[in-house]
């Protein structure tokens, strides 16, 4: 008789297993693809002015609520990949020439021009000029994402290829781009600006490229002339500060940063010939075959700009390389409306880091924060269940500020609140 109830208690015992795994597995789910997040308007930080009052009533993205794909978009690990392997879905191939400058110390900088597709809302003729990411460039789907939608809303677009960046481009100078060089940006800002005297500048910068885009505007008032305003997306604001987050394991920072010297890794080493190469009598003199060797062995972005990166501008000591190339001392004398974005999911930049735009969008009128709580990084997807849209969340959003940001130019007071802050900043 017990023999009869241990065989038949056993199914029993097996289907709770099983039931206790299933909801292992779901509990695991539900924690990864933070399903249970919220969706919710992006938060805002700003002082009340006539311009913030002006752009809320002008861009509704910024208080609306940003709704990521269902199934995965509140996951900014899975946004932050899909990003990063695929750039985006169904990107379109916009038409632009490539022109070539030559720097001072010989270096050649080149850059994607491409022309509006249709006139702009306010009939004004604007150009967009852009930075990417690191080690980016022109030809990257999520930067031809975005400009086929800037050129279609009447937009010229000027794009950046960070020196090196381009596979099929030779370095003619044994220097690659950094953290915060504005050289080769600047060089493009004033190309456009001689070439196209009645034109107006929006200046775009995403992640790395939004660093370097702050600190060229930071670093002389005469950057600004001509500028109707600025936009950085996921960028984190202060190099220094953020080499301590990207030595830790919380959010898989470190798995990252591992990824990310990689790639640089072999971006390097596709330019060994120039930059390291014997017979190259202009190479920066603390540049050795022992660097060399250690580059082979580094497994952090920070042991590649301590042995390569910042030599290349004489630096004595990667903290040095790091405060002098973050625009972290440059963000309070842009004066331009300045549109600071970040997502609180970005597994790249640190919650940390976040409280450096919060506390000049307290302080500067002209500046705005936007902290959606998803989106990853450089990510944004938006779409329905499991496939994501085209365009994301941030192509709309960067574009509809510009917009916003050039019928303001034609309707705002002679004395604006902005320019009342700025005039008594000086």
């Amino acid at each position: 008789m017990s023999a009869i109830l241990e065989t038949s208690e056993l199914p029993a015992v097996f289907d709770g297993v099983k039931l206790a795994a299933v909801a292992a597995v779901l509990y695991v789910i539900v924690r990864c693809l933070n399903l249970k997040s919220p969706t919710a308007p992006p938060e805002l930080i700003y002082q009340d002015s006539a311009l913030a009052r002006f752009l809320l009533k002008s861009c509704p993205l910024l208080t609306k609520e940003y709704i990521p794909p269902l199934i995965w978009g509140k996951s900014g690990h899975i946004q932050t990949a899909l990003y990063g392997k695929m750039g985006r879905v169904r990107s379109p191939h916009p038409y632009g020439l490539r022109k070539y400058l030559t720097m001072p110390d010989g270096a050649t900088a080149t850059f994607d021009l491409f022309e509006p597709c249709s006139e702009h809302c306010t009939g004004d003729d604007v150009t967009m000029v852009i930075c990417p990411g690191i080690a980016n460039h022109s030809e990257k789907q999520y930067i031809r994402t975005f400009v086929d939608y800037a050129q279609k809303n009447g937009y010229r677009c000027a794009v950046l290829n960070h020196l090196g960046a381009l596979p099929n481009i030779e370095l003619t100078s044994p220097r690659m781009f950094t953290y915060g060089c504005t050289w080769e940006f600047g060089a493009m800002v004033n190309y456009i600006k001689k070439t196209y005297p009645q034109t107006q500048l929006v200046v775009v910068g995403f992640s790395l490229g939004g660093n370097i885009v702050c600190k060229y505007l930071g670093e002389s008032q005469a950057n600004q002339e001509r500028v109707l305003c600025c936009v950085s997306v996921c960028q984190g604001y202060s190099a220094l500060r953020a080499q301590e987050t990207f030595m830790q394991w919380d959010h898989c920072r470190r798995f990252y940063n591992f990824l990310m010297a990689d790639n640089m890794k072999k971006i390097i080493l596709s330019h060994r010939q120039v930059l390291f190469g014997d017979n190259n009598m202009k190479k920066p003199q603390s540049l050795s075959d022992a660097d060399l060797g250690k580059l082979y062995t580094a497994t952090s972005l920070m042991q590649i700009d301590d042995n390569v990166m910042r030599k290349f501008h004489g630096y004595s000591s990667l903290k040095e390389y790091y405060e002098e190339e973050s625009c972290l001392q440059y963000l309070h004398r842009i004066y331009v409306p300045l549109l600071l974005v970040n997502a609180a999911d970005d597994p790249l930049v640190h919650e940390s880091l976040l409280s450096i735009p919060r506390a000049l969008s307290e302080k500067r009128e002209n500046v705005m924060h936007v902290l959606p709580l998803h989106g990853g990084h450089l990510g944004f997807f938006e779409g329905s269940v499991l496939f994501p849209e085209p365009l994301t969340w941030m192509d709309k959003l960067v574009v509809q500020y510009a917009n916003a940001i050039c019928q303001w130019e034609k309707t705002k007071p002679h004395c604006s609140d902005t320019e009342q802050a700025v005039s008594g900043q000086e």
